[in-house]
């Protein structure tokens, strides 16, 4: 008989969330690229500390940014394919990874289009195992015990088998 597998102990994608940093009309542009990328309406991003030398004052929009919670797989596999399934190992932590995508027309299925430009955008990538809404719950919150907690090495192994991300 085969072994079973705990499932308490299998990773799932909790959401993906696209960014893009920008001001003014290049922000506005980052907004008509999300959407276009996702297919969902993007958030722009308020400041809310005072940073004199990069002229960042509180209410100032600084970016935009969206989240997606379903069909993350699809989508997630798009987007590593523009950076030829590559990950820097620096880029996993604890429950996830990051990484930029220098250019939106080296993703697949999206066309180049002149009245945004060329922009780049950032992902995130989130995972979770059952049972982490214990930790968000109203009614009696509770600690995730360290032995059912993602860390940096079981990112690396979920990416590289689910997602066939070659990590350097």
């Amino acid at each position: 008989m085969a072994e079973e597998t705990n499932k308490m102990s299998e990773f799932k994608l909790e959401k993906v969330i696209l960014n893009i940093g920008a001001v003014g009309e290049d922000l506005e542009k980052g907004v008509i690229l999300l959407e276009k990328v996702s297919g969902k309406k993007p958030v722009k991003v308020k400041a809310v500390k005072r940073i004199p030398t990069w002229s960042v004052r509180p209410g100032l929009e600084v970016g935009a940014k969206v989240t997606i919670r379903n069909n993350t797989e699809e989508l997630l596999i798009r987007l590593l394919k523009a950076n030829s399934s590559v990950i820097s190992k620096r880029k996993f932590n604890e429950n996830g990874f990051s990484f930029g995508i220098e250019e939106y027309i080296n993703i697949p299925e999206v066309k180049y289009e002149p009245k945004i430009g060329i922009i780049g955008l950032n992902v995130s990538v989130t995972l979770k195992r059952p049972g982490f809404r214990i930790k968000k719950r109203k009614l009696a919150p509770r600690k995730i015990s360290s032995s059912h907690r993602i860390t940096k090495e079981d990112a690396i192994k979920f990416a590289e088998t689910k997602l066939g991300v070659k990590v350097e």
